[in-house]
């Protein structure tokens, strides 16, 4: 069939949303995502706690992890929200299944690095079932990470030192290409003067235990978003989803 101008699509499809949350250890993430319209989770990490909701079996192998994934897909069920918990767990699995292909012990057995270069394929695999969720299944895709501390070499300025997701760091960097918010939880912190005597004040780091979600990138952290949302937001989903939907925040 030719195309022409009068195929022109100017409908605007909304798709449910994509969301990357990583974070300081025991910040709430997996409760954020326990708070999500009626979720399951994919567990590659046994870090529920005492959290109650549904999840599959803890998975350990990357196939484990499809198989989650393609159940939901292929059986009828009111799930509206998949959790994966966590993305760099997930990792080793991958990791192992690139070894397992090219029979070596580890992926660094591969010369060259091209066994982490191989494991972006299955990245794509993996990514490519949770694109299905949301268009076929209208669910709401939520993957979550812990935080790492690494080296940012920006061509601007002398190199610093910020808050990334806990992943190789070309995985990562498809994470966040694949993602409609990429979201930094952490305390709120503030810094306060102390006098320590003999005329000297130094930086004390003061904090509520306030919890907040950063949406766009600063030179401490990576994040982003593609809905507009302010730069701060309360660890809350309800809150979140307001601002995700352009409705009136709930507390």
């Amino acid at each position: 069939m030719a195309i022409s101008l009068t195929s022109l699509n100017r409908k605007q499809l909304v798709l449910p949303p994509r969301i990357s949350v990583y974070g300081v250890a025991g910040v709430g993430k997996s409760t954020l995502g326990a708070c999500a319209p009626n979720p399951v989770f994919i567990l590659t990490e046994d870090g529920l706690g005492l959290l109650q909701t549904t999840s599959f079996p803890l998975a350990r192998t990357f196939n484990d992890v499809l198989e989650a994934l393609d159940s939901l897909l292929a059986e009828a069920h009111e799930f509206e929200t998949v959790v994966v918990d966590s993305l760099d767990w997930l990792e080793p699995l991958i990791w192992s299944e690139v070894a397992r292909n090219a029979r070596v012990n580890s992926v660094e057995d591969i010369p060259y690095g091209k066994g982490f270069s191989a494991a972006l394929d299955h990245w794509r695999v993996y990514l490519e079932r949770l694109n299905r969720l949301r268009a076929e299944k209208g669910m709401v895709v939520i993957q979550i990470a812990h935080a790492t501390i690494r080296r940012f070499d920006s061509p601007e300025h002398e190199p610093f030192d910020r808050y990334d997701i806990k992943l190789h760091q070309k995985a990562a960097a498809l994470v966040q290409e694949h993602s409609d918010c990429v979201l930094f939880a952490n305390y709120k912190v503030h810094t306060t003067k102390s006098d320590v005597g003999f005329g000297q004040r130094i930086n004390r780091a003061v904090g509520t235990g306030e919890r907040l979600l950063f949406t766009q990138e600063r030179p401490a952290f990576l994040a982003k978003n593609r809905y507009g949302l302010p730069p701060e937001l309360p660890m809350n989903w309800n809150t979140l989803q307001g601002h995700l939907t352009g409705q009136q925040p709930t507390p």
